[in-house]
């Protein structure tokens, strides 16, 4: 499988709770259906990218997906967390989290409630 961001190859993680594909170069995480979920736990150990790598990968959305590479990757934005973009498949429903994004998904604090309210919006 190749990174649908930067095209390098992706390793698989493997855990108790499931598996990710991370990128080996840009070190974003590719999740298959509702694996996103039963990782959040492992965030740290799965998530090991640097997040300023991340942001500027961010950037890079009109993708198409790893498992399905005829399907274009959506654009998505956490309803919780309106600061963090991913991308999803419509059609196998995998998601795509660039470095440090997937760490700050399953960290929700109280703060970043009073800071998601002024959240700007994807376009």
């Amino acid at each position: 499988m190749l990174c649908p961001k930067c095209g390098a190859p992706m390793e698989r993680v493997a855990h108790v709770n499931g598996h990710a594909d991370r990128c080996t170069r840009c070190r974003g995480l590719w999740f298959e259906m509702l694996e996103h979920e039963r990782l959040k736990d492992d965030a740290e150990t799965i998530d090991t990218g640097d997040a300023e790598v991340g942001a500027e990968y961010n950037h890079v959305d009109r993708i198409k997906c790893p498992s399905c590479p005829q399907s274009p990757l959506i654009r998505m934005v956490d309803p919780q967390q309106p600061h963090i973009w991913f991308e999803s498949c419509k059609r196998c429903y995998g998601r795509f989290y660039d470095a440090g994004e997937f760490r700050d998904y399953a960290e929700h604090t109280f703060a970043e409630f009073f800071r998601d309210l002024d959240a700007p919006q994807r376009d």
